[in-house]
C-alpha cells in the first residue's frame, strides 16, 4: 500500500473518532522504521501494548513509518487528536518525539531507548550492559575455540553498552577469550539488512568465532541464519529468539520493552503516570536471559550456577558493569 495513502488513512482514523466523554484511554504507538516483524524491540513494544489492551480500558493505534521523516507526522497527528499517551520506539525516533512533545506540552509522550528531558515525556531506558554481561558469560562458557563475536546494528552508544557488557562478562569466565566486534553501519538502515548480518557473522566465524551475539534488529536475523548454515551458536537479543533456530540459538538476552510499555500504561490507568527517566535492569526484571530451551542439556550445570551468581552479584552491586567506551 502507498505510504502517503496510509498517512491519509491514519489521519481519517484519528480525526473521525467520536467525542471523548466516557471513552477509554487512547494509546498511540509509533514503532521505528524497521516496523513490526523484527522479532525484536518493535515487536516487544507492540506485545506490551496488546497485553495492556487486554487488561485495562484502553483503545490503541499503531503506526509504522517507512522513513524517518514520517515519524513526526504520526506523532503530531496523534497529539492533534488528543491521544492520552503517545509512545515512540527506538533512539531513531528521539528527535521527532522531542519536537512533538515540545509543540504539544499538554500531551503525554513516552520514548523507548533514549532520554528526552521534557516535563511531558517519560523516557524508558534499560541498563543493557547488565543483560549483555550474562550473555558474554554464556558465550565464553559455550565456546570451544576461545573466540566469540559481537555484531551490532547501528554504531551508537546504546549498542556500545551491549558490546562492553558482553566483553566484560566473557572475560569474567575466560580471561583469555578473544572477542571480535563488528557493526552493520552508521545509519538507521543498519537495523534492516539481514544479508549484512549474515556476511559479518560468516566472516567472524571464518576467524574462529563459534558463538556470536547480535544486537542488530532485523539485521541480526541474518546472524542467526549464518549460524544455522555454518554450524555455530548465535545469541539472540531483546525477545526470546531461541525458537527461530532451535539448537542454533544458544540463548537470548531478553530486554523487556513489553514490560516497560505495559507498566507505563498501567500507571496511566491508575492516574499515577510520571514523566522523567524510568530505568530497567536486572533488579527490575527488565533484562535477563532466556531459558536455553533447546541447548540447556548440552551445557554443564555449573554454567547455570555461574550465571545465577553473576546475576545476583550485579543486582547486589558486587559487580559493576562498564557501560561507556573509553
Amino acid at each position: 500500500m502507498n505510504r502517503s495513502f496510509m498517512l491519509v488513512l491514519l489521519m481519517c482514523l484519528l480525526f473521525c473518532l467520536p467525542a471523548r466523554s466516557g471513552e477509554p484511554l487512547r494509546i498511540g504507538l509509533v514503532v521505528d522504521t524497521a516496523g513490526l516483524g523484527d522479532r525484536s524491540f518493535n515487536d516487544s513494544a507492540h506485545e506490551g501494548l496488546m497485553k495492556a489492551r487486554e487488561t485495562f480500558s484502553i483503545a490503541t493505534l499503531l503506526a509504522e513509518p517507512a522513513a524517518e521523516e514520517e515519524i513526526f507526522d504520526y506523532l503530531q497527528m496523534m497529539a492533534d487528536s488528543g491521544y492520552d499517551l503517545i509512545i515512540s520506539v527506538g533512539v531513531n525516533t528521539a528527535d521527532a518525539l522531542r519536537k512533538a512533545a515540545s509543540l504539544n506540552p499538554k500531551n503525554r509522550f513516552a520514548l523507548i531507548d533514549s532520554i528526552v528531558e521534557l516535563p511531558n515525556v517519560a523516557s524508558l531506558v534499560f541498563r543493557e550492559e547488565e543483560g549483555a554481561y550474562l550473555a558474554g558469560m554464556a558465550a565464553a562458557s559455550a565456546s570451544r575455540t576461545g573466540i566469540i563475536g559481537f555484531i551490532g546494528g547501528m554504531d551508537i552508544p546504546l549498542i556500545h553498552k551491549l558490546e562492553l557488557g558482553y566483553t566484560q562478562g566473557a572475560f569474567a569466565v575466560n580471561p583469555d577469550v578473544r572477542v571480535i566486534n563488528a557493526y552493520a553501519g552508521n545509519t538507521p538502515s543498519a537495523w534492516s539488512v539481514p544479508s549484512m548480518g549474515r556476511d559479518l557473522a560468516l566472516k567472524q566465524h571464518g576467524s574462529g568465532a563459534d558463538v556470536i551475539f547480535h544486537a542488530a534488529g532485523c539485521t541480526g536475523l541474518g546472524v542467526i541464519n549464518a549460524a544455522r548454515e555454518a554450524g555455530f551458536f548465535a545469541i539472540g537479543v531483546d525477545r526470546d529468539q531461541d525458537s527461530i533456530a532451535p539448537g542454533t540459538v544458544l540463548c537470548s538476552m531478553l530486554k523487556r520493552v513489553d514490560l516497560a510499555v505495559y507498566n507505563l500504561i498501567r500507571d496511566l490507568s491508575r492516574n499515577s503516570w510520571q514523566s522523567g527517566v524510568h530505568s530497567y535492569g536486572l533488579a527490575e526484571g527488565g533484562l535477563g536471559l532466556s531459558e536455553f530451551t533447546y541447548t540447556k542439556e548440552g551445557l554443564p550445570a555449573s554454567v547455570f550456577i555461574e550465571l545465577e551468581c553473576g546475576r545476583r552479584d550485579i543486582i547486589a552491586g558486587r559487580i559493576m558493569v562498564n557501560a561507556v567506551k573509553k
